[in-house]
C-alpha cells in the first residue's frame, strides 16, 4: 500500500459535506455540516448548532463563521449572510 502525503488544502476538500465541530477560543462550539470555506478560513455550516460549555444553547439553520487570521485574537463572529451563503453554495454546486 502506497501512503500518498496529504496536503491541508486536500484534507479540507473531503471533509465539505460532512459534519464539523468549530471551537473557538472562548469556549464555544458550532457544530454542523461544513458547507464551504475560503483562504481566510470564513466557514459556511449548514444545520448548526451552537454549544456553550457543551450545553446546546442555539438552533441555526445555515451560519457564517467569520474567520480571523489578524495579529488579535478576537473571537469569531456569527453572522448570517445570506448573500454570501447563496455565492458560496453557487460557486462548489452545493444542494
Amino acid at each position: 500500500m502506497s501512503l500518498r502525503k496529504q496536503t491541508p488544502s486536500d484534507f479540507l476538500k473531503q471533509i465539505i459535506g460532512r459534519p464539523v465541530v468549530v471551537k473557538l477560543n472562548s469556549g464555544v462550539d458550532y457544530r454542523g455540516v461544513l458547507a464551504c470555506l475560503d483562504g481566510y478560513m470564513n466557514i459556511a455550516v449548514e444545520q448548526t448548532e451552537e454549544y456553550v460549555n457543551g450545553q446546546l444553547k442555539n438552533k441555526y439553520g445555515d451560519a457564517f463563521l467569520r474567520g480571523n487570521n489578524g495579529k488579535s485574537s478576537r473571537t469569531r463572529h456569527l453572522l448570517f449572510l445570506t448573500t454570501w451563503w447563496h455565492l458560496c453554495r453557487s460557486q462548489h454546486d452545493i444542494e
